[in-house]
């Protein structure tokens, strides 16, 4: 007998122990943390929740959803770290309960803790959950539209369907159409694909009409507000310019080769990228298999679209950032847990171990890369100061890994073996989160700048930084008004 919400209280605990610790430690990262982390305190400061504000002038790049989450919780929790990444925190341990409890009920308990365990502690989630940023609330926004409508598609249930155009307004509140967008892209391709092989339950017209009504209800009543606070021109340049704008055209010089997320998405899953080729062969072949179609095979599909559709979409897009492929790392993470799954029925020695042995070589380059880096930056005498921490993680992975493969060895012990890896990669990330950025202090001087600053500082002072690496971030922790002045 499955146990859905057994198996998402345990992805969630499990993401809960890797993201909460050492959450509040230190101050926020320059540029966009204390960017977004700034806006969202002077929400407190102009008590404006409709007119966002940076450095006290009005601000129209982002929708408020995650900016007013985090007001609340800095008004709960007081203005800081913790409080601003606490957003981020809690839709990382959702998302891992959410896709657990889905992936349960469509290919057992073993699948679905697999999912919420790789899902979890992949290197790129762990950073997103632990960033004071939109991105990991807008993955969770796109996730729940995915798995709902999927549902929605499996059995036509009308409330699943609905979950999800909640989801997606949600969404839209916090990054903009992006969060319909994706979704669509993901789910239109798997129902043509699908109903090849089973029959699927197409959305009628009155659940699209109460559909539509909900994500308007959700999404509409800010932009009204908006347009009637400060006119059409912030909708305009925060629909057109900052949401197709970035897709079309190249905003703040954050462009890249159309290979541009191929490096980003090996490390952004990195333990379980090794796996990730011999997952998706499996995966597709059980895909494009004819017979009965059961849960596990829909599942299937709809990890490949949702790995495949947003790689594409984002590929082709002028303006790239490595958090914007985050949101199908679930995608990713099902491709894993229906691999691993399937070990426990027929077991695959050969692949398996090829995909083991690929992580501690790829541990060992990838420190070598690091040192080069470091040596030709310069960095080498701030990266010797933070050796230990490194080392640290490296050999956590390293010996992870080899007892990953140890497992693997064994048909009797190759299911356990992910779990071995996923402690490796929890091991690894928890020194990173608790003990290596805290010691990463020291190269941050605007957070001691401005205690200097607001030490001497008298209410008729005006604030200006040059030349000043992160300056920028000087107003999250001081008072706006700061002028960053021309070198």
């Amino acid at each position: 007998m499955q146990k859905p919400a057994r198996v998402a209280l345990l992805g969630a605990a499990f993401a809960a122990v890797l993201t909460l610790p050492g959450l509040g430690s230190g101050t926020l990262w320059d540029n966009s943390e204390t960017a977004y982390g700034e806006v969202a305190r002077e929400i407190l400061l102009f008590h404006s929740a409709v007119v966002m504000h940076l450095d006290g002038a009005a601000w129209y790049v982002q929708p408020p959803l995650y900016f007013w989450i985090a007001a609340a919780l800095a008004k709960l929790f007081g203005i800081g770290a913790f409080a601003m990444r606490l957003p981020s925190a809690l839709a990382t341990i959702a998302m891992a309960g959410i896709t657990g409890y889905s992936v349960t009920r469509a290919a057992g308990q073993r699948a679905g803790l697999y999912a919420a365990i790789v899902l979890s502690s992949s290197l790129m989630q762990a950073i997103i959950g632990r960033l004071a940023i939109m991105d990991a609330l807008l993955d969770l926004c796109v996730a729940v539209s995915i798995l709902c409508w999927w549902r929605a598609l499996q059995t036509g249930s009308e409330r699943a369907a609905y979950i999800g155009w909640a989801a997606a307004a949600l969404g839209f509140l916090t990054k903009g159409p992006v969060a319909l967008a994706i979704p669509l892209l993901v789910l239109v391709p798997y129902f043509f694909w699908t109903r090849r092989h089973a029959v699927m339950q197409a959305p009628r017209a009155r659940t699209w009409f109460i559909g539509i009504a909900i994500f308007l209800v959700i999404s509409i009543p800010w932009l009204i507000a908006l347009a009637s606070l400060a006119g059409t021109e912030p909708v305009r340049q925060l629909i057109v310019h900052y949401t197709f704008g970035r897709y079309t055209g190249t905003i703040e010089n954050q462009g890249g080769p159309f290979w541009y997320y191929l490096p980003v998405l090996i490390l952004g899953f990195f333990p379980w990228i090794a796996f990730l080729p011999a997952a998706f062969a499996y995966v597709l072949g059980q895909a494009r298999e004819r017979g009965v179609d059961d849960g596990a095979r829909s599942l299937a599909r709809l990890a490949i679209v949702w790995t495949v559709m947003p790689l594409l979409f984002f590929s082709f897009a002028r303006t790239k950032l490595p958090n914007y492929i985050a949101l199908e790392l679930p995608g990713l993470a099902i491709l894993a847990a229906l691999y691993f799954d399937s070990i426990a029925l027929r077991y695959r020695r050969r692949s398996l171990m090829i995909s083991a042995a690929a992580i501690p070589v790829t541990v060992l380059f990838l420190g070598v890369a690091i040192a080069v880096f470091a040596r030709q930056n310069h960095l080498a005498a701030d990266l010797h100061k933070l050796y230990g921490d490194l080392i640290a993680v490296g050999v956590a992975l390293f010996v992870g890994s080899c007892g990953a493969a140890v497992f693997f060895l064994s048909e009797r012990s190759a299911a356990r073996a992910p779990y071995l890896l996923g402690a490796a990669a929890f091991l690894a990330i928890f020194v990173l989160g608790v003990i290596a950025l805290p010691d990463a202090e020291q190269f941050k001087p605007v957070p001691r700048f401005a205690q200097a600053i607001d030490a001497q500082r008298h209410e008729e002072d005006a604030v200006a930084i040059s030349g000043v690496p992160g300056g920028n971030a000087l107003v999250f922790y001081t008072r706006p008004v700061v002028r960053t002045l021309a070198a």
